[in-house]
């Protein structure tokens, strides 16, 4: 599941394939940009922001999001594309690679100043600078949602970016606190530190772990796990849906022992 961390590591590993580069052909397989031809514009960076990824190509941003099935892959020569071609929104080629990106959920191309502003909606990405001020904004956002269960709370992009369902309820665990429990009856600024340093310790792994081991099948606390038990307790875990509205429900285990 595409949470910050496998957006981070697409960026680096676009950066390291495209940046500097002049393309020689591009493919805007979406409507809205059909007509679009940005061949002969440098790729100056790929960067990403919580969930959202950016290409500065020329004077351009290209946005684009992942949400779950996207990816953005690069293709050398020789190489076969790892997902059927009309599965293709975006293809970027430049002498030496081709940076495609398969099923994505949103594209666009915005202006510096669009890009700002998508980015100034979001709350402090949780794999950026991570400062001080940072922590404090996501703690004055997160008051606004102290009635909001904990869990919906942190999936909300606003708050912090970068943080999806594994993370939610792996933090719920690593808390000790129930879902459901309003996020005014949680310390927040805990909360914060301890999804910033699980997101910290997979941004550069391919397996994501938040226990620490990274056997598969022993890498999450909760997640994907209901009806086992409890990896501390023992207790069989339980799951049910949870989200702010109707339509918007995640999947969620937790431990009725460990967490209250």
């Amino acid at each position: 599941m595409p949470e910050g961390d496998n957006v981070f590591r697409t960026a680096k590993r676009q950066h390291a394939a495209l940046a500097g580069k002049v393309l020689d052909a591009t493919d805007f397989r979406v409507p809205t940009l059909a007509t679009v031809d940005l061949s002969g514009q440098r790729l100056h960076e790929v960067t990403s922001y919580g969930k959202h990824l950016f290409h500065r190509i020329g004077d351009w941003n290209l946005h684009s999001h992942l949400r779950m099935e996207g990816a953005w892959v690069e293709v050398w020569p020789g190489e076969r594309w790892p997902r059927q071609a009309y599965r293709a929104r975006v293809v970027l080629r430049a002498a030496s690679v081709a940076g495609v990106g398969f099923d994505l959920a949103e594209v666009s191309l915005m202006t510096d100043a669009e890009a700002d502003a998508l980015r100034d909606r979001l709350g402090p990405d949780l794999l950026g600078a991570w400062t001080d001020a940072d922590v404090e904004l996501a703690l004055q956002r997160l008051e606004a949602y102290s009635d909001t269960p904990i869990f919906t709370a942190m999936l909300d992009q606003t708050v912090v970016a970068g943080a999806g369902n594994v993370y939610a309820n792996e933090l719920c665990f690593l808390l000790g606190v129930a879902p459901t429990r309003p996020a005014g009856e949680v310390d927040g600024r805990r909360a914060l530190d301890l999804v910033h340093r699980m997101l910290v310790a997979n941004r550069d792994r391919d397996a994501r772990s938040t226990t620490g081991d990274l056997r598969r099948g022993k890498r999450t606390w909760v997640y994907g796990r209901a009806g086992q038990a409890c990896r501390r307790c023992g207790t069989l875990l339980q799951g049910a849906s949870l989200g702010a509205r109707a339509g918007e429900e995640r999947s969620v285990t937790w431990c009725p022992h460990c967490q209250r």
